[in-house]
């Protein structure tokens, strides 16, 4: 039997949705911090393909979801391209930044990202040979404007005011960056796929500080050619695009873009997102994380609510962004039982 994501990314409405969270390996499980201790640090454990892929497994061994999901991070193909990159304890990365024709430059080709990122692929080699068969594996990239927004601060930053300054004050820059990121993002979601990834998804986390045109041209475009690419090579192989905090833009980005299902974040309620976005696919999505912090009949009824608001079309059960370290994990598998008992 087709495994359930599947059959919703397709379009198919089923009678309980499939469910994984974003973030699912992570800090919030025990296991998780024991195999990041032994890696060492971040990027160790992303680059060591047998403990990127134990993480991987760890939440599809405690709960049972229906995919897993790659663990490695959106700022490996900057640092793929050249960049200096480190992850600063309790603060988040730090990247040497791009902010001048002359620093564009200076990075490499999208043809030299594989050297960097084959540890990337070895991972998603071995989860195509550990996963249960029920179980769908997620690739994943961050989208050009989200990974740019990074290397041109150097760091996270609240506004994206360094991005959305340096796109002003000196287009042609900004926009050479975006063309380089969407060119490698293309070919290492191609690379994913051919090493054994089923579903990928383009993780925009910063879409919801562009606006008017240049949401058009920095969101919506990019993802438009990325998966345009994918989709010529594996005409089947089902994309998620994740503009976070599109709001209203939300209704649409599955049609401009090509995408076949659009994530949500909690931001929209679901009630308007089953009128306005489901209509054209399937969507993913959109319980607050916070939820699996204070639990409680909230955590359910809210779950609840969300599956019926969706159970109209097709739909994957998921959060409205990652789930944070601080949760429960009892409450996990409480969210877990109230999608699939509830539905």
């Amino acid at each position: 039997m087709t495994k359930k994501i599947l059959r919703a990314l397709a379009g198919e409405t089923l009678p309980t949705p499939p469910i994984w969270m974003m973030r699912q390996a992570g800090r919030y499980l025990p296991e998780y911090r024991e195999t990041r201790a032994k890696a060492g640090d971040f990027l160790s454990l992303c680059y060591t393909p047998e403990l990127a892929a134990e993480v991987t497994l760890q939440p599809i061994r405690r709960y049972g979801f229906d995919a897993a999901i790659l663990f490695a991070d959106i700022l490996l193909v900057p640092q793929a391209l050249g960049c200096d990159l480190r992850f600063e304890t309790g603060e988040g990365p730090r990247l040497s930044t791009i902010t001048t024709p002359a620093e564009l430059a200076g990075l490499k080709g999208r043809d030299a990202i594989h050297d960097t990122l084959s540890p990337v692929y070895e991972t998603l080699r071995i989860l195509r040979g550990a996963l249960p068969g029920d179980v769908a594996l997620i690739g994943f990239a961050g989208a050009p404007w989200t990974v740019a927004t990074y290397m041109i601060a150097g760091r996270g930053t609240p506004d994206q005011g360094p991005a959305h300054a340096l796109k002003a004050a000196d287009r042609a820059t900004f926009s050479a960056l975006i063309d380089l990121l969407t060119d490698a993002t293309i070919d290492y979601l191609l690379a994913q796929a051919e090493a054994g990834a089923e579903v990928l998804k383009l993780f925009d986390s910063w879409a919801g500080s562009l606006s008017g045109a240049d949401f058009d041209d920095f969101a919506l475009a990019p993802a438009r050619r990325i998966i345009a690419a994918l989709k010529a090579r594996h005409p089947d192989l089902p994309v998620i695009a994740f503009p976070r905090e599109a709001g209203p833009r939300y209704e649409g980005f599955a049609k401009a873009t090509g995408a076949d299902c659009v994530a949500l974040d909690n931001s929209v309620s679901a009630g308007w997102a089953a009128s306005h976005v489901q209509k054209d696919g399937c969507v993913q999505g959109n319980l607050a994380p916070g939820h699996l912090v204070t639990g409680g009949t909230a955590l359910v009824e809210e779950t609840r609510r969300i599956v019926r608001a969706f159970s109209g079309g097709a739909h994957i059960f998921n959060l409205g962004h990652g789930i944070t370290p601080d949760a429960d994990p009892d409450n996990v598998q409480r969210m877990i039982d109230a999608v699939r008992e509830g539905s």
